[in-house]
């Protein structure tokens, strides 16, 4: 069975990290695995074979990897993709011959989409994968109510014509069946793949630079969505905030008003941002304890690594995914979202109890072993196999037409 994945690039996102586990786990999931990419780029590019790898490089200029996703919306980046993007993927769809596409990530998604359209019965057949809340990821990057329902409605329309759609956790697929208004049945969740044992050893391994004292760690895009304004706001109000620093790793467009803020609130000195870590892990086994702070989620991978090096975890109870990570006071400990006030009394409890630490990461340490890449990329060939027996459907001819107009 050939299976060829479609993405924008290899960025540092957990979508990503699931494109690579499948990759490198062929012999798991039981197919040939391809990847086809706009653009030959990105932090996790040279952890695949090159030889997996299929761009074209007339169509790679046009895409500039930085790892945003709101200047799609502008209409000149929607006219240009829905040129360009569509072309390339079906010369690679052409040239590899899968018998299933699952595409990742929502501009690639609405791409497939436009490139199968003119495929019609001889298409092969098509799985979507979307990881996070539809509805807040679309408001947020279209900025403007307009754009926002404009955006909802080619999703849905999109979304509708595949064979599957593949979310990665329950209170999403739930979300999702609303939102785009999907027979429940035409929806899978297969949690994220995490390879436990190449991350344990990893973590393992000495911290890049030094930090100067006891630590809180928290790792993702610095954007909107990943709440560390909140996080800051929470950690300028614990009692700990001399004696204990917050490191705060990733790259993303907010850098500069994260580092405003801290200085806002007098915590710049207590505050590193590293940028992007290639091994995060290492910072999760030093850690005091990991924080998730997010607005929104789909099912937050970076969470779930930290999980698995047995590190404490503090987390918002947002949608989606982390109440589905963790049980509260069990395995981790849970807060309401966008709250600093909670989310500091938070941090507070657990820097000031060494025992709760202790118990939270090693119950979450055997929680994590059920997501382990070996339960998790044979439920992928599952679905490959069962997709790829689903009848062909024509989807029509003018696709981005159709759904402005419905």
């Amino acid at each position: 069975m050939r299976v060829l994945i479609l993405a924008g690039w290899l960025n540092g996102g957990g979508a990503e990290r699931v494109v690579v586990q499948l990759l490198n786990g062929c012999d798991l999931v039981g197919a040939d695995i391809q990847l086809g990419l706009l653009r030959r780029a990105g932090a996790y590019i040279d952890d695949v074979d090159p030889r997996l790898v299929h761009t074209r490089t007339w169509g790679e200029r046009l895409f500039p990897s930085d790892g945003t996703n709101a200047s799609f919306y502008l209409p000149h980046r929607i006219a240009m993709s829905a040129v360009t993007g569509p072309l390339v993927y079906r010369r690679i769809i052409r040239e590899t011959r899968p018998d299933v596409i699952l595409s990742v990530g929502r501009g690639p998604n609405l791409l497939v989409y436009m490139a199968l359209a003119s495929m019609g019965r001889d298409r092969p057949a098509w799985i979507v994968r979307d990881g996070n809340n539809l509805k807040r990821m679309t408001s947020d990057e279209a900025r403007g109510g307009r754009r926002r329902d404009l955006g909802l409605r080619i999703v849905r329309r999109a979304y509708r014509a595949a064979d599957c759609l593949l979310v990665n956790s329950d209170g999403l697929a739930r979300d999702m069946a609303e939102v785009l208004e999907l027979d429940p049945r035409s929806i899978r969740t297969i949690r994220n793949p995490i390879d436990v044992e190449a991350i344990r050893r990893a973590s393992r391994e000495a911290l890049p630079q030094p930090v100067d004292g006891p630590f809180v760690f928290s790792a993702g895009r610095l954007v909107h969505q990943k709440g560390f304004d909140v996080l800051l706001r929470a950690f300028a109000s614990s009692g700990f905030r001399n004696s204990h620093r917050l490191v705060i790793a990733g790259e993303g467009p907010d850098l500069g008003l994260l580092q405003a803020l801290a200085a806002e609130l007098g915590i710049a000195e207590r505050v590193q941002f590293p940028g992007f870590q290639a091994n995060p892990w290492a910072w999760m086994r030093r850690c005091e304890f990991y924080v998730l702070s997010s607005r929104w989620e789909g099912c937050p991978n970076a969470l779930a690594e930290a999980l698995a090096c047995g590190a404490p975890a503090l987390a918002t109870d947002c949608r989606f995914g982390p109440s589905e990570l963790i049980r509260h006071a069990r395995d981790g400990w849970l807060v309401p979202p966008e709250d600093p006030g909670a989310l500091g009394q938070a941090i507070d409890l657990l820097l000031a109890s060494e025992q709760l630490r202790q118990r939270l990461g090693a119950a979450a340490a055997s929680r994590m072993e059920e997501y382990d890449r070996r339960r998790i990329l044979p439920q992928y060939g599952a679905l490959f196999a069962e997709v790829a027996c689903v009848e062909d459907e024509d989807f029509g001819d003018d696709p981005i037409a159709v759904a402005v107009g419905e």
